[in-house]
């Protein structure tokens, strides 16, 4: 069938997407561990240090949100969730992702462009240690809400059809 060749395929991109970004975790623990030794045994903190930190994590964190997504780990009440039919849970979801999860995505996702294109136009800087890499940084809001809008419209789908067949597809 057509349909799981194309939800196969958004799914993969989520699972790579999750698989190569998850590797960040190395440059910012490599950052963390070296101004942990330097603040407490030489006494000679860093002030970039702090800023590279989060410039490591927070791609780190965002880039594999739609990873998270294809794998259901995101926060959710399983209590009252796991309690309903399979076809209650696909409206459930078909209804939770037409009134939160696409008007918040793609608001954040078209004033993120935004908020990129602007720091771009200025070639914005961090303050304090003056690193250059901030655009790209900021590029990764847009990115990261386009690969959650793909997975999402992925899981969505997969809500109208449990809904219509009563299984999962």
């Amino acid at each position: 069938m057509q349909l799981q060749s194309i939800l196969k395929s958004m799914d993969s991109f989520s699972e790579w997407s999750g698989r190569i970004f998850v590797w960040l975790i190395i440059p910012l623990a490599i950052v963390v561990v070296f101004e942990v030794i330097s603040r407490r045994v030489f006494n000679a903190p860093n002030i970039w240090a702090t800023e590279v930190t989060n410039y490591l994590y927070g791609p780190h964190f965002m880039l594999a949100a739609a990873y998270t997504l294809l794998y259901r780990a995101h926060v959710s009440i399983d209590i009252i969730y796991g309690r309903f039919t399979p076809r209650v849970r696909g409206i459930f979801d078909i209804i939770t992702h037409l009134v939160f999860f696409f008007p918040f995505c793609t608001i954040v996702f078209v004033q993120g462009i935004v908020f990129a294109q602007t720091s771009w136009s200025i070639h914005e800087t961090s303050e304090s240690a003056a690193l250059t890499i901030v655009p790209l940084i900021k590029t990764v809001i847009p990115v990261t809400f386009a690969l959650l809008l793909i997975q999402g419209t992925a899981n969505f789908i997969r809500s109208i059809m449990l809904v219509a067949k009563g299984k999962e597809i």
